[in-house]
């Protein structure tokens, strides 16, 4: 069998370090699959998109290994690429949405496995204001959690991190005056939330979507909140939160290819859990099949 080349990029501190522990059996795997590996270990924010920019088109795989963040800077690296090879990923961080989507397995030997055999899928990749996405681009209410809670209370307790830091902040809820525009449909409202995502899973635990996305259909996923009037319809999205229920009175939800969002105030935005900037004007579209990455199997 010829060889090939992997290119392994990999986020050390990503969630509890745990990848040190893998590190060698790792390497071992893609050896024994016949591959010649180029290690490199991330030390910054950027390090991974830097890399694969470079030189990701020397490589047949890029592998990359940590939390969403990790995935977004190589995603980010790839989109500049005009050859781009096949991307396997080994999650490692505290939740790991994209890993849930692409039915990859919590193990990491396993998951990278999954990396060298598992399935090819052309994936859609979201584009905010010339920042790629891979899942999710977010404003308003608890978006902030993800990137202002500490790395070691990620680290201790997980998912739990990030509720007890949204519950901290339900009393401090703002209403934002928005304009959306998708294509010819315009719709002005007070919004307290905003997503455009194309996952199964946002921050391991809204799931409202799961049979009615695909990842690879050239469409995202657009949703928004209403700002309630009272505690009654504040009760209300809570209840259709919970209960997977779209249709609710107080939410628009549309499938997109270009949205353009806009509010004299400007709004915070999270891309794939790391502050992605601020703005008055977002324009955000979907690059159809723009990254071949590997998932699990169906």
């Amino acid at each position: 069998m010829e060889e090939g080349k992997l290119l392994f990029v990999y986020n050390p501190n990503a969630g509890k370090g745990i990848i040190k522990k893998h590190l060698s059996d790792i390497i071992e795997m893609f050896c024994q699959n016949n591959y010649v590996v180029t290690v490199y270990a991330t030390q910054k924010e950027g390090d991974a998109a830097k890399i694969v920019k470079e030189n990701g088109d020397c490589y047949d795989r890029v592998v990359c290994c940590g939390g969403d963040g990790t995935l977004n800077d190589v995603t980010d690296g790839m989109m500049h690429l005009d050859n781009r090879p096949l991307c396997g990923y080994i999650p490692a961080g505290t939740v790991n949405d994209f890993a849930h989507s692409f039915k990859l397995p919590q193990n990491m030997l396993d998951a990278a496995h999954v990396a060298i055999d598992g399935e090819s899928c052309m994936c859609d990749v979201g584009e905010l204001n010339g920042d790629y996405f891979d899942y999710i681009a977010a404003f308003g209410a608890f978006t902030d959690v993800s990137y202002e809670t500490p790395q070691v209370s990620k680290n201790i307790l997980g998912k739990l991190a990030y509720f007890l830091e949204g519950v901290k902040k339900l009393g401090s809820i703002r209403k934002y005056d928005v304009t959306v525009t998708i294509e010819d449909e315009v719709i002005s409202d007070k919004l307290i939330y905003g997503m455009i995502t194309n996952s199964f899973s946002v921050a391991g635990f809204l799931s409202l979507f799961d049979d009615d996305v695909a990842l690879d259909d050239g469409y995202l996923e657009a949703f928004f909140i209403k700002a309630p009037k009272n505690i009654m319809e504040f009760q209300l999205i809570i209840n259709a939160l919970l209960s997977g229920n779209v249709n609710c009175e107080l939410f628009y939800y549309r499938h997109i290819k270009r949205i353009e969002i806009e509010c004299e105030t400007p709004l915070k935005w999270t891309v794939d859990g790391e502050f992605g900037g601020e703005y008055t004007k977002a324009v955000i579209v979907n690059h159809k099949g723009a990254i071949p990455f590997v998932r699990g199997k169906s």
